[in-house]
């Protein structure tokens, strides 16, 4: 505590400089400025690294191939020596690029993540015990890397509340034949306001890499378009954030307000030298190509598909906001009229999703959920995944449209597992976990390509959310769905009978009296 006489002489030095506010700031400054400078920036990567140990936790930023600190992973890739790692990733790149290739190295022992997606090296050494998995959930895997970052050991989520994440019976670790081996472990449930909620626990990591637009030596950095995605979330969590950039800038050259990570998150900061990727390259067409219609694929199956989308069209409504999952309903707006204006959100971090780019303009940093090039729209918004995700839970987003492999007679929906396959969560449980506020429209063929149905009374396949699906679209026909009495036909396709609906669909349902064709 500073004695009473140098309080009064601080005090004085003040008063006689009362007239010149400035002098004591400039004389305080001049003395920061003779101090050694912050420098965060480091000649290497190699550098940068040089302390991980073995079995240490890593968070790695990216979405797809978006935002990717490849100059960073490709540094450990060097180094065998760092192995036993828990990698936590919204997914783990491709067989050839991101985390998969020190999957392939065998450095990783355990991965976080929301989606294996079509990385077939880390989908086979899961399911041959090669590499453990907690699968978690897209947006509670952005708010577990997010609240460690602030300090809160755990929070409630409603998402993934009567699913295998809730249970724990998802295996963790798999043996060399397939067999589960180890599981997670059942999560504490607490209801508020009448609703249930996941208790999840904050993700703790030792290092975060993270790949931003523009850094300075102060560590501050911007992000760029979909880049964001979960670079922030991490880069605020682990114990040492290291950055790579693809600009090093002086400080002042990023705005305050382009701010997007502060320094005092950032311990050390390397000149990115990896090549940006693009893992969908995905453009306009003239609606006279005959490329044009290729996701709807071909033949009959391309016309029911179309009809579809078509009706799944007329499910917006001028000033929605609303996400659309990937596969048929990205196609859906495609077929709305110009009279309906819809801001699509995307779970990656936009809001005001635009279409897809012409050839020769697409932008690494601009993907969709489905890792596709995109562009936006005017008064478009870009954001970290963790927000992204706060839209969602909280309700914010009127409609959302997702396939499935199978609905329930009481709008239970199965959509991110088949048999021998994985392909992850994704976002779609943290979709369907507001089914309140959002409404739940699924787009399906009526049938699988077995011919069995998709709508039946109970789904076999493990759940993405239950009670959750308001409407049900399909090539025969629409149902909507009531979560406690069932099904009810309101629609039927041109040439399409109820008895062939009914032969179809294992569900029971009910025909409105007042049956409309279906549009």
């Amino acid at each position: 505590m500073p004695s009473v006489a140098l309080q009064l002489r601080t005090a004085g030095a003040f008063a006689r400089h009362a007239s010149r506010p400035s002098a004591v700031f400039n004389r305080a400054f001049s003395v920061t400025a003779r101090r050694a400078e912050i420098n965060k920036v480091l000649p290497s990567a190699a550098e940068a690294i040089k302390d991980i140990k073995p079995n240490s936790t890593i968070l790695c930023g990216g979405f797809g191939l978006c935002g990717v600190p490849d100059t960073l992973i490709d540094e450990v890739l060097k180094r065998p020596d760092i192995k036993g790692i828990t990698a936590v990733s919204n997914n783990a790149g491709t067989d050839n690029s991101g985390l998969g290739k020190l999957l392939k190295t065998k450095q990783v022992k355990k991965m976080v993540a929301s989606y294996i997606g079509e990385n077939k090296t880390f989908e086979t050494m899961y399911l041959t015990g090669e590499v453990e998995l907690e699968l978690t959930p897209q947006g509670t895997l952005a708010e577990r890397c997010a609240a460690g970052g602030k300090g809160i050991p755990a929070f409630y989520t409603p998402a993934a509340y009567g699913t295998v994440v809730q249970t724990g019976a998802i295996p963790v670790r798999n043996k060399a034949d397939g067999t589960p081996d180890q599981f997670g472990y059942p999560k504490d449930v607490k209801v508020f306001n009448g609703k249930p909620y996941l208790l999840e626990h904050s993700i703790d990591g030792d290092y975060a890499f993270v790949k931003a637009y523009k850094a300075d030596r102060l560590g501050n950095c911007q992000f760029r378009l979909t880049a964001n995605n979960f670079n922030g979330a991490m880069g605020r969590n682990a114990k040492v954030t290291i950055v790579e950039a693809e600009h090093i800038v002086e400080p002042g050259e990023i705005p305050p307000e382009a701010v997007h990570l502060p320094g005092i998150y950032v311990k050390r900061v390397i000149q990115s030298t990896s090549e940006k990727g693009i893992e969908k390259y995905t453009f306009a067409k003239d609606e006279n190509d005959p490329e044009a219609k290729a996701a709807l694929g071909s033949g009959e199956t391309a016309a029911k598909r179309e009809r579809i989308v078509r009706r799944a069209a007329k499910e917006f409504k001028n000033g929605m906001y609303a996400n659309l999952g990937i596969g048929m309903p990205m196609l859906a707006p495609g077929f709305v009229g110009p009279e309906v204006e819809v801001q699509l959100q995307s779970e990656n971090g936009i809001l005001g999703l635009g279409p897809y780019p012409k050839k020769g303009s697409e932008d690494a940093d601009l993907i969709n959920a489905g890792k596709e090039t995109v562009t936006l729209l005017p008064g478009a918004a870009v954001f970290g995944s963790e927000e992204s995700f706060g839209m969602i839970r909280s309700g914010r987003i009127n409609l959302t449209i997702l396939g499935a492999m199978q609905v329930s007679a009481l709008g239970d929906l199965a959509n991110w597992m088949l048999p021998g396959k994985v392909k992850g969560f994704g976002g779609a449980m943290d979709l369907v976990s507001n089914p309140g506020s959002t409404k739940v429209v699924v787009t399906m063929e009526h049938t699988d390509k077995k011919g069995n149905p998709k709508i039946v009374k109970q789904c076999a396949f493990p759940l993405t959310g239950p009670a959750c699906v308001s409407r049900i679209i399909t090539e025969l026909g629409v149902f909507d769905v009531d979560h406690s009495k069932g099904l009810t036909l309101i629609e039927i396709a041109d040439g399409v009978t109820v008895d062939e609906i009914k032969s179809k669909t294992e569900a029971p349902f009910k025909v409105a009296d007042d049956l409309k064709p279906m549009l």
